[in-house]
């Protein structure tokens, strides 16, 4: 049986790079947005370096039954429409001077430009273009291509058997929660990234910040940013190998 390493993750709002090199690692990213829509987290914010420090950017999100446990962040929409133009206006102030700003400022700002009020399909075009700037080649699909079945761990162990997984690949934060027995169950083993020892690139306003959306590694280090990626750097050292058996 062929090997197949599948991700499965909620959409986040112009992520950091660790977020796309866990999907370069995989051979198919699912978007995992029906689940509960969880406040003051990843999923409608990030953050950029300013000369005052880091600053966060939040997409403003309606508050009906916001705190529901049903309310999930496919559900989400954008409560003010302002935020595109804010949004644009810090990311130019403080990446003008930027190597590459000027290189990929037209790729982002039409996707600033855009009217869309749907969290999940914001986040996930961003995402999907960062792909596209970065070379990943990863399948991306959606939780809702397939049936969702039981519980937390099992709707996951179900996602990964319908998509033909062999390997589940998780962020470590999910260590507290996942039941590692279930996907051994069905043959699926369980790998944790790691998100450690990432190299420092050229960034503006020291201190140096790893936890910044990706868009300040593009804009800093343009064509050059996967050298600073682990996966890619990874798949670099592999191919050289194999090159020289």
């Amino acid at each position: 049986m062929k090997s197949k390493r599948v991700a499965i993750l909620q959409s986040n709002y112009i992520p950091w790079k660790g977020y796309f090199d866990l999907i370069n690692c995989v051979d198919e990213f699912i978007f995992y947005d029906c689940v509960q829509y969880t406040k003051h987290d990843w999923r409608n914010r990030n953050k950029i370096k300013t000369a005052a420090g880091s600053k966060w950017l939040t997409i403003p999100v309606t508050t009906t039954d916001l705190f529901t446990s049903t309310f999930t962040v496919a559900q989400a929409q954008v409560a003010d429409p302002q935020w595109r133009r804010k949004h644009w206006s810090s990311l130019s102030q403080n990446y003008s001077r930027a190597r590459y700003f000027q290189e990929y400022s037209k790729i982002f700002q039409a996707l600033y430009d855009d009217e869309e009020l749907s969290l999940s399909k914001i986040n996930q075009r961003f995402i999907k273009t960062v792909c596209q700037v970065l070379g990943i080649q990863t399948k991306i699909t959606d939780s809702t291509e397939y049936q969702l079945i039981g519980d937390r761990n099992e709707r996951l162990v179900n996602l990964c058997k319908q998509a033909g997984a062999t390997v589940y690949l998780s962020g470590p934060a999910a260590q507290d929660y996942l039941d590692e027995s279930l996907f051994g169950n069905e043959s699926i083993a369980v790998e944790w990234m790691d998100y450690s020892n990432y190299p420092e690139y050229t960034q503006l306003f020291p201190p140096f910040d790893h936890y910044v959306t990706v868009l300040d590694l593009i804009f800093n280090e343009g064509p050059n940013a996967t050298k600073f990626m682990k996966s890619f750097a990874e798949a670099s050292a592999q191919n050289l190998v194999s090159s020289q058996t």
